[in-house]
């Protein structure tokens, strides 16, 4: 199956019929303008300008604004398909259709002077302000801003709303990260390999120009592309160089890490240098409840992405706002449903944001009031959904982890299942976390069968109708730990009436880090929550049964009849997190029954 937006009713227009009604009537300009921007502080910011071309009568455009650690635009050798794979997107689609787009290297990259201290820092939010100023000054300019952009990109529109310039009217964060800490860095509380050795990798590659790193890259190794591109007036190409030779003092992800353990300490010569002042959740009260939001991510988008873009639609509480979630890894690149007809997504989710864009920057009549606020799209059922509240299912189901291996609604007799955890447990190589680091995954966990097999693992009995999981389970176990400290994984799975085994989500805890607390008003949350500060970790009493606390990531999925619900439960992740405690494995001994653990999953009857 496809995740098509006509398959069903989902939408009362669906995203591709309402771009059949809006047909490209500019043209794209053969090359854009190129210049710096000039920040408060004397920073050269460089932009590439897209401006519509020969179309209906029109001197001025609203603009969406398209910050990008990852090059505005390559300088090639001349045979490269495209010289702004960071940008082409945007503007092919929208520049046609009547929207000037801007992208901006960001400080400390591409053709950008500066340097970068943090990953998302303070610095560049403000420099977001004043381009946003620039803009509105330009003769093709209409005063009306938006945003838009995938990961990084995204986070940085949420970062531009955030500086209060009144031009802004709207933004559409896609597969962006609201807590940096949770959904990214430390997930459970976990350092997360991907980020702190690929993705550390990836940043050195671009910001130093090492075309010999970069090449090892799936996304940019065609050896056309040669470096950041210059801008108009640097002719010579001295003002890259000099601008490249200052990323050379950009601070290392690999070489900070660690100062970040805890989300309340930041970097030890700026102690208000915290993940939190560079995470988008911490400037959202200061985004006009006038500023509509779109939300986007998939159930596969990294470590807890699809948890940002829901906790954005929770804290906003804004009717203009809007989520969808989809069947999708990090950036759509891949539909992950194993069930799919093809592995390229075939929902167009640029048509879904002209519709939102046009309503919102445009100020047409989209129709967008009639459609639900929120479509999320329903694995194995293969279908979207359309509802106007998260979570979708209020009451969630309740399983007891009992022994022989069983899940069950009713209790049973007490016991204990002892598991020696293995540090080599991994969940593979073709993971969620692995197109994070730039990987390219066509089939997402293929080998699941083979990875958790040596996992303790708790079955239902067989569904007896189709059953459908939308929203966060949340496992508590009840178990002691021989050390005093763990790594934590739970994973759910189904498993078919032949025996196969697929992926669902999965949750994870550093067993430090399991006090729950209530969750802030700024990160509103429909599963447990927790601080990660350090007054609130505190080592395992060693042997003594304890209490976690584990919500799964999100998704929607449907156990057609016959299939077993499966939990998991490991204690590594090798090649992905840290494993813990370092150089001892541990024993978890996992209590079952009257008493013992159990998983609430959100658990309906599927719809027909």
């Amino acid at each position: 199956m496809s995740d098509r937006d006509d398959k069903n009713s989902a939408w009362t227009v669906p995203p591709s019929q309402y771009l059949s009604s809006r047909p490209a009537q500019f043209q794209l300009p053969a090359a854009p303008e190129s210049q710096y921007i000039t920040m408060r502080d004397g920073c050269r910011i460089a932009a590439d300008i897209y401006i519509p071309q020969a179309g209906p009568r029109a001197e001025q455009f609203p603009t969406l604004l398209i910050f990008t650690p990852y090059y505005r635009r390559f300088e090639t050798d001349g045979n490269v398909a495209e010289a702004a794979p960071a940008a082409a997107r945007y503007r092919n689609f929208f520049v046609p259709r009547g929207y000037a787009v801007v992208v901006v290297d960001v400080r400390g990259t591409g053709a950008s002077f500066g340097t970068r201290d943090a990953l998302r820092s303070p610095t560049e939010r403000d420099d977001y302000g004043k381009v946003a100023e620039w803009t509105v000054k330009q003769p093709w300019s209409n005063g009306v801003i938006g945003s838009t952009g995938i990961s990084y990109v995204g986070a940085a529109a949420c970062f531009l709303a955030s500086t209060g310039h009144p031009a802004v009217k709207a933004i559409a964060p896609l597969f962006g990260v609201s807590d940096i800490y949770s959904e990214q860095l430390y997930p459970g509380g976990l350092v997360s390999k991907v980020w702190t050795q690929a993705y550390s990798t990836l940043m050195v590659a671009m910001d130093h120009d090492r075309r010999d790193l970069i090449r090892q890259i799936s996304y940019y190794e065609d050896p056309g592309l040669q470096g950041p591109h210059r801008v108009d007036e640097d002719t010579d190409g001295n003002l890259l160089a000099a601008a490249v030779h200052e990323h050379h003092s950009n601070f290392s992800l690999t070489d900070a890490a660690g100062e970040f353990a805890f989300r309340d300490e930041g970097m030890l010569h700026d102690p208000e240098l915290t993940l939190a002042v560079c995470s988008p959740y911490h400037y959202l009260d200061q985004i006009s409840p006038d500023v509509p939001i779109y939300s986007v991510s998939g159930w596969f988008d990294g470590a807890g992405y699809a948890n940002g873009a829901i906790t954005r639609f929770l804290t906003r509480a804004n009717p203009k706002d809007r989520l969808l979630l989809g069947p999708w890894d990090h950036g759509a690149r891949t539909n992950v449903s194993p069930w799919r007809e093809q592995e390229a997504p075939q929902f167009n989710l640029l048509a879904e944001l002209l519709r939102f864009f046009d309503t919102y920057l445009m100020g047409e009549d989209a129709g967008l009031d009639a459609e639900a606020p929120i479509h999320y799209y329903n694995v194995h059922a293969e279908q979207w959904q359309a509802t106007a509240v998260w979570p979708p299912v209020s009451k969630p189901t309740r399983f007891n982890l009992s022994a022989g291996s069983k899940l069950t609604e009713s209790s049973a007799e007490q016991s204990i299942d002892s598991f020696k955890v293995d540090f080599e447990t991994s969940s593979g190589k073709q993971t969620r976390y692995d197109c994070l680091g730039a990987a390219t995954i066509v089939d997402y966990y293929p080998d699941w069968s083979d990875c958790s097999a040596a996992m303790l693992h708790y079955e239902t009995a067989p569904v007896a109708e189709p059953m459908s999981v939308a929203g966060h389970a949340v496992a508590t176990l009840r178990m002691a730990v021989d050390q005093g400290d763990a790594s934590i994984f739970v994973y759910l799975s189904e498993v078919d009436v032949e025996g196969n085994v697929f992926y669902m989500t999965e949750g994870m805890l550093r067993a430090i880090h399991r006090k729950t607390s209530e969750a802030p008003a700024e990160y509103v949350t429909a599963w447990p929550f927790r601080s990660y500060h350090r007054a609130d970790a505190s080592r395992l009493e060693v042997g003594v049964a304890t209490d976690f606390v584990i919500p799964l990531l999100p998704v929607a999925w449907t156990l057609k009849k016959g299939s077993r619900l499966r939990v998991s439960i490991s204690g590594a992740d090798a090649g992905h997190f840290v494993p813990m405690p370092y150089g001892r494995p541990p024993v978890f001994s996992v209590h079952t029954g009257i008493g013992g653990s159990f998983v609430e999953v959100p658990l309906q009857s599927a719809i027909a």
